[in-house]
């Protein structure tokens, strides 16, 4: 007799136990629906040491500029989430140093499975400027791929009184490398928009890149199903 009343306490535990069992694979294909739909674009910026780098990155992920920086070593990288044609994206700004003594055992690691690279400069040195194409040759010689969007930045646009690098100069090294020009500040609290539209004009570029978009999280015997939606045209605000 008390052999058998155990055996049905131990089913009776079992049923119980099933609600549980449900909500916790529940649980799991939500979050796994949610990761599915964050998609993350690793952006680098390089170029010459205090042209700006770790500035331009605080503007853009932080809205601020920092109240003291210092040289960057090795890698460093920071995240904003930002929100294009109803889709939330993580934009991965990695901010990488500009000394070759910090740079040797890095370079390797963040140049791998990037999507889009920042070429700055600081537009009141032109030794910067003259060493953008050193830069490049370094970014080509990773294997970055030549359908990886790149744009070239002329940062500190607000020292008007020490530029040495003419906007015509820059606008013409762009379109050599067939790169979009941006002149800004990233002390300057009102070119902000101008720093957030660097990055924002990349994501959205990314986006429309991406035609293979995983949307849809669908159930078939109790397995997670992912679908493949085709995407055909883009309403990029960017």
């Amino acid at each position: 007799m008390d052999f058998h009343r155990a055996g049905r306490s131990r089913a009776s535990s079992s049923i119980d136990a099933a609600p549980s069992l449900t909500s916790s694979v529940e649980l799991s294909t939500s979050s796994l629906e949610l990761s599915i739909q964050t998609r993350i674009f690793k952006i680098i910026v390089i170029g010459d040491s205090n042209v700006g780098k770790t500035c331009l990155t605080f503007r853009f992920t932080g809205g601020s500029f920092p109240d003291k920086t210092e040289a960057t070593i090795g890698v460093d990288f920071r995240e904003k989430a930002v929100e294009i044609e109803g889709e939330t994206i993580k934009v991965q700004v990695w901010d990488t140093a500009g000394q070759e003594r910090f740079r040797k055992s890095m370079v390797e690691h963040y140049y791998r499975n990037v999507h889009a690279v920042v070429f700055v400069y600081d537009v009141t040195k032109m030794t910067s400027f003259r060493n953008l194409q050193t830069w490049i040759e370094e970014c080509n010689g990773h294997r970055v791929s030549a359908s990886v969007p790149r744009v070239l930045v002329g940062n500190k646009c607000d020292l008007v009184d020490q530029i040495q690098v003419p906007s015509n100069m820059a606008l013409k090294f762009a379109d050599a490398h067939n790169m979009l020009l941006f002149e800004t500040s990233a002390k300057d609290p009102r070119e902000s928009q101008n720093v957030d539209s660097i990055f924002m004009s990349l994501a959205c570029r990314l986006k429309a890149q991406k035609s293979l978009l995983y949307r849809d999280v669908e159930r078939e015997d109790g397995r997670v199903r992912l679908t493949q939606q085709t995407e055909t045209k883009s309403n990029c605000p960017c």
